[in-house]
């Protein structure tokens, strides 16, 4: 299972993606698709994203079941905590100067 949220990006980003997932929400795509076919729409991702921001997460072999990455500005950073990834939110004063 794949997942993939944008916010902010250009249509055609939008469009790209829709190709090859369902888009259940504005912004939400879902799909089941292979580490080749993944890593292919995350560089569309990276290419097209613009002023907007985006995060992927997919299911793997990991102690959580799933990992994922982000682009872009957001108060959401990944943080690898004793081995297993996190959230942490920035302060608002610091998303501003992002």
């Amino acid at each position: 299972m794949l997942v993939i949220v944008v916010e902010n990006v250009p249509p055609r980003l939008r469009g790209r993606l829709a190709v090859w997932l369902l888009e259940v929400r504005a912004g939400v795509y879902i799909g089941n698709v292979g580490r080749r076919v993944r890593e292919m729409l995350w560089a569309n991702v990276e290419k097209g994203l613009g002023e907007g921001n985006a995060v992927m997460a997919w299911n793997t072999n990991t102690e959580s079941g799933f990992d994922f990455m982000t682009l872009g500005a957001n108060r959401r950073i990944p943080v690898e905590m004793d081995g297993i990834k996190l959230v942490s939110f920035l302060a608002e004063d610091a998303e501003n100067n992002i």
